[in-house]
């Protein structure tokens, strides 16, 4: 039997080992999946306190279902190291680890060439690798491929190949990942055929088949440019229609009301997280490598990259119409996370709006149901309950994060100025003082 047939047949009879690298916010719902389908998996990751964690049964990730994790453990189907000699037991690993951009802008690779080495020292025949973290065309070929060969594995016959995008979105309450459907992309054919085995078995939706990696790779970063360029879109209407007094929101609402050729994308105080903001630059690098200026994708990330500096212009102003100077005055914001109902503040635009109220001497405090503390300026930040003494003190209450569990009612009875940059206050009666983004 051949190394392609054998895995095949491992992977139906779930008898293989999984593999996933990197424990973070794709790789621990996409493990806990794959042992909740039957087969047993090894995460891997470099932080012993993470992989603590798991092996105790402690959910960290919002995606998870903290029981599925407690009993993937307590089954002995998913455990968790820092040894990366484990590899030699798995069948099929996925890479599930951060792809950001370094200072200037360009991608750093670094974890995924790491773990593609790590894996390639220990690697055998007969093994499926899948790249998953988002990254340029061209990256499986580059970096993954390369380093298994040099261990004398010959792709499509002695290893298997593939990139497979993750497609997270934290705090989805109707798609996770068991339930999304997957691109797969493999070097060969029979890498595409494997890798689409193993999440067709474990997946409910769609897998989705493309003849290669580069065709997954360039998917995926055009589904976050799109997203990025029409939230600019609508960042810049935003901004527009307040010069000429006009209700964004209201304009959205209208437009949306028509069943083909529009779909509604909101402006807000700036984009955050993982993906959105940083993605299209991949596309932006690898282009030069083509001669060619992504202009449109530039000028997004010019007109996202502006919108705190926009907000914290906008705050100026109300409180200057009640004779206030942002310097001392006292500002409450609500929300750090980047999104609503999480607590990732990975890139989150709030973060801006905080360093530029320090940088103006606002006496600023932070409210946010998901998250304890987190770092402004190197410094930790503790954040605090909201009330309604908190709210009376305040000069100018901000909502830059709609989380669903604000009282909004509340909020807008209890507060003299609010400032909403995401239209929360929509279906509540609003304060005298009430100005939209």
């Amino acid at each position: 039997m051949s190394s392609y047939e054998n895995l095949l047949q491992k992977i139906e009879n779930k008898e293989a080992v999984i593999g996933v690298v990197g424990l973070g916010y794709v790789g621990l719902p996409l493990a806990v999946e794959k042992a909740k389908a039957g087969y047993k998996v090894i995460g891997f990751d470099v932080q012993a306190s993470r992989v603590e964690q798991v092996n105790m049964g402690v959910n960290y990730i919002g995606d998870v279902v903290d029981q599925d994790l407690a009993d993937m453990i307590k089954e002995g189907r998913l455990v968790a190291t820092t040894d990366y000699a484990l590899i030699k037991e798995v069948d099929a690993v996925a890479i599930c680890v951060p792809t950001p951009l370094d200072v200037y802008q360009q991608p750093d690779t670094s974890y995924v060439e790491s773990s593609a080495n790590e894996i390639a020292k220990n690697s055998h025949e007969g093994m499926l690798v899948v790249l998953e973290s988002t990254t340029y065309p061209g990256t499986t070929e580059e970096i993954v491929r390369p380093a298994l060969e040099k261990q004398g594995l010959v792709t499509g016959e002695t290893v298997f190949i593939a990139y497979s995008p993750e497609r997270v979105d934290p705090g989805n309450k109707e798609f996770k990942t068991k339930n999304t459907p997957k691109v797969v992309g493999g070097i060969t054919k029979n890498c595409t055929t494997v890798a689409s085995a193993l999440y067709r078995n474990v997946l409910e939706g769609d897998v989705h088949e493309v003849s290669s990696p580069a065709i997954a790779e360039m998917e995926k970063i055009f589904e976050n440019t799109f997203r990025h360029i029409n939230i600019a879109l609508a960042n810049e209407m935003a901004i527009l229609c307040e010069k000429m007094g006009i209700d964004v929101w209201e304009v959205i609402d209208a437009a949306k009301t028509k069943p083909y050729g529009f779909m509604a994308f909101y402006p807000g105080p700036g984009l955050g997280g993982h993906c959105i903001p940083i993605d299209p630059f991949y596309l932006t690098w690898k282009a030069r490598e083509y001669n060619y200026h992504t202009r449109l994708i530039e000028l997004a990330g010019e007109i996202n990259n502006t919108m705190p500096e926009y907000v914290i212009t906008r705050a100026m102003q109300l409180l200057n119409e009640d004779g206030k100077a942002l310097r001392g005055a006292k500002v409450t914001i609500l929300g750090v996370a980047y999104k609503k109902d999480i607590d990732d503040v990975r890139e989150s635009p709030v973060l801006k709006i905080i360093e530029q109220l320090e940088q103006h001497g606002a006496d600023y405090k932070v409210v946010d149901p998901y998250v304890k503390h987190f770092r402004s300026c190197n410094t930790k930040v503790e954040t605090v309950e909201l009330t309604q003494d908190l709210l009376h003190q305040s000069d100018l209450v901000m909502l830059t994060t709609d989380h669903t569990d604000f009282d909004y009612e509340m909020i807008a009875r209890e507060s003299k100025v609010i400032f909403d940059t995401r239209n929360a206050f929509k279906d509540v009666p609003k304060p005298n003082k009430y100005l939209k983004l």
